[in-house]
């Protein structure tokens, strides 16, 4: 990810998710707020993204996409409720990401099963690369 639009987008997109039910929870908060630190985004433009428009930018590498969908799962789990509306969400964006429905739904619940909602970067790689096959 390189550009500050892409970057912006990436945190737009997390917090949209982060509210569809309805709410930020504080620890979603924070989760966001170490994303933006990691992506060089300075605090008063990251508190600034909760009051703009979600714009539509597609984000190109398989990879990235990947990383994106993990993102979002980390934030739907970081608050420790998982809300229908937060499942429904996250599905239909990982198929608008074109990301296989199969691997995501795989990834969703073994993160469900993790105490701490983790999956190992390899494994999940490979979870999307077994879809090639």
């Amino acid at each position: 990810m390189n550009s500050f639009e892409e970057k912006r987008s990436l945190l737009l997109e997390m917090i949209a998710f982060s509210t569809v039910d309805g709410r930020l929870h504080g620890r979603e908060y924070q989760f966001l707020k170490i994303v933006a630190t990691e992506l060089g985004i300075e605090k008063a433009v990251f508190n600034d993204l909760f009051h703009q428009e979600l714009p539509i930018l597609n984000i190109k590498s398989e990879f990235q996409r990947i990383q994106q969908f993990y993102r979002l799962a980390l934030l739907m789990y970081c608050d420790g409720v998982l809300h229908a509306k937060e499942a429904v969400a996250i599905s239909q964006i990982a198929i608008d990401m074109g990301l296989n429905p199969v691997a995501t739904k795989r990834v969703l619940q073994m993160m469900k099963e993790a105490p701490n909602a983790m999956v190992d970067p390899k494994i999940l790689l490979h979870v999307f690369q077994e879809q090639h096959n």
